[in-house]
């Protein structure tokens, strides 16, 4: 196992110019309903298909509804995060992209594991408020699950 140098230790969120994180707190919350509103009509329109199924099925395809509309917001970000633009598409509305710790593109594993945990913190009702006070007290404006999922979101440069 190699040592480590100094200039390895750094994170790239260290290194971020303040321009590329201004007003992004405000541009995630902007982006984030545009992207529940992309995500809740991509569920309503497969809801619709698997109701149909059901009728067909006898009722088994029902019994994947509960899923349905996690299953579609973590292949939604793991997907879009993890492409090219490295944004979904409401955070590319509003200017973001989402990178790994490392300066480099997020991995789908990132970016799913990021969704996950994110709608885990809003259901837990102790880690909303701990997610929100992180992401104040941080100068990269992190929040706990930007943290835990190794990612930081900046503004395009």
């Amino acid at each position: 196992m190699t040592e480590r140098g100094p200039e390895t230790e750094i994170l790239w969120p260290a290194r971020l110019p303040f321009a590329a994180l201004a007003g992004v707190r405000s541009r995630r919350t902007v982006a984030l309903l545009f992207d529940l509103l992309l995500i809740s009509m991509i569920f309503w329109g497969l809801f619709v298909v698997f109701v149909i199924l059901g009728v067909v099925t006898f009722g088994l395809s029902w019994f994947l509804i509960p899923a349905l509309y996690p299953a579609i917001a973590i292949i939604y970000n793991g997907l879009s995060i993890s492409g090219p633009r490295m944004a979904t598409p409401g955070m590319g509305l509003m200017d973001l992209e989402m990178r790994s710790n490392e300066g480099r593109p997020a991995t789908f594993l990132q970016a799913a594991a990021h969704v996950i945990l994110f709608y885990l913190s809003w259901g837990v009702t102790l880690l909303a408020p701990i997610n929100l006070l992180t992401s104040l007290l941080n100068n990269d404006k992190r929040c706990l699950h930007d943290i835990v999922a190794g990612v930081v979101v900046t503004r395009r440069a």
